[in-house]
């Protein structure tokens, strides 16, 4: 058992109740391959104690991969542990500072743009002046306070009635600010495009969106620590932060979650214990009944994943249907910038998970269609996508989009 003096160090050095912002100078991300029972264990324990370390991806079963960012002071211990547990590694990148610095330029900002990476304030700034401008199309509601007070608002966008619902939510991890970006820009899209494949799907779908549902978390992420990826409630005194990701009910615990909460995917005390959760939950129950499809957008790994997470002896009725469309997507997606993306469920081509939104959708909910997209890129940015890549990313997967709900009403879906 560690001694709680120990675990105190250990939360502190993890940098988790910092109030200057945190910098990662010379810190160093490295690609690891998990090959066997003994180093998934030791890696699994570091997760718990991390002592310095920051798991990009949390460490849940052998022959997997992971990205372990290693502090500067570390990197001769990271070294005699490759020695001890005879995994491999590989650098790929070399100063994470130095992408936030570069992420981030200090410049000033005359207007809302896709060139730059915006504060949770200046999206609804934007959001409001686009409701102003499209009255009879767009409207925003609040769905409910996050725990420190800041407004979820949900989007609608709706050119006629009895249009299927399209629903999708974004930053539910905070550190993953293209999500957002993303989705403003494709709504952005929606309003002013005269591309015919895009007015066909802005006039002839119903959009539900949420477009920041941990604005604490994000706020954060602005402010103190670029790599927070949690919500910010208290549990612990010392360690703050669910994984929302990993709070929803159904299946909960079951897999690829943590009970410990100095752990970036610590599930909760219980199922939906966050009220960012429950907002979420409780304005997506209201709407259901007009929902066809739930997107769920985060990054990074270039991934269309489908339910179930938490196993993969257990398959969806329409798996098969869900593979077909997000083939097509990836078909798409392909064209422009030769993107590739895996499809498949989360279990089977990524890692194994439970408590996620789009499982709680589809699986409690249901939802006929429900997709994980995991966006740019497949690690050498990470994170810390630079902002010149928003608009290469957000332009393919609308394309992706296009064709994953053209597939999807060519065998039967998306209709009302």
């Amino acid at each position: 058992m560690i001694p709680k003096f120990v675990a105190l160090l250990v939360c502190l050095g993890a940098g988790l109740l910092q109030a200057e912002p945190v910098r990662f100078d010379n810190y160093r991300v490295y690609e690891i391959s998990i090959g066997s029972e003994k180093q998934l264990e030791a890696f699994q324990y570091m997760e718990r104690y991390p002592d310095g370390y920051i798991f990009w991806e949390s460490p849940v079963q052998t022959n997997m991969k992971i990205n372990l960012v290693v502090p500067p002071h570390k990197v001769a211990e990271f070294e005699e542990l490759k020695q001890h547990l005879d995994f491999e590694s590989r650098l790929k990148i070399a100063n994470v500072q130095k992408l936030i610095d570069e992420e981030s330029p200090q410049k000033s900002r005359r207007a809302f743009d896709w060139v730059n990476y915006h504060t949770m304030e200046d999206m609804y700034i934007w959001l409001n002046e686009q409701v102003t401008a499209n009255p009879t199309i767009l409207s925003v509601v609040s769905i409910g306070q996050s725990y420190e007070g800041r407004e979820m608002i949900a989007v609608k966008l709706s050119y006629k009635t009895g249009n299927p619902g399209i629903f999708i939510e974004s930053n539910i991890h905070a550190r993953e600010w293209i999500t957002s970006a993303t989705v403003t820009w494709i709504l952005n899209e929606f309003l002013t495009s005269v591309d015919p494949n895009v007015r066909e799907l802005a006039e002839n779908y119903d959009w539900y969106i949420l477009p920041v549902v941990n604005p604490d978390g994000l706020h954060y992420t602005k402010t103190t620590n670029r790599m927070w990826r949690k919500n910010r409630y208290p549990h612990n005194v010392l360690c703050y932060g669910v994984d929302m990701n990993r709070n929803f009910p159904g299946h909960w615990m079951e897999g690829g979650a943590s009970s410990v909460p100095c752990t970036d995917t610590y599930a909760g005390p219980e199922p939906a214990s966050e009220i960012e959760t429950k907002n979420i939950m409780n304005y997506f129950i209201s709407i259901k009944d007009n929902i066809h499809a739930y997107f769920a957008f985060h990054s990074y790994g270039q991934y269309i994943l489908f339910p179930y997470g938490h196993t993969n002896t257990y398959y969806s009725e329409n798996y098969y249907d869900m593979m077909e469309m997000g083939e097509a997507a990836a078909i798409a997606i392909f064209q422009k910038y030769k993107t590739t993306y895996e499809v498949g469920t989360t279990a089977d081509v990524l890692y194994i998970n439970s408590g996620s939104s789009r499982d709680w959708a589809h699986g409690t909910q249901g939802v006929p269609v429900a997709a994980t997209i995991e966006f740019r890129d497949t690690g050498y940015h990470g994170f810390i996508l630079p902002p010149e890549q928003i608009i290469p990313n957000a332009i393919e997967i609308l394309d992706g989009l296009v064709a994953f709900l053209r597939k999807g009403k060519e065998i039967g879906y998306f209709t009302v």
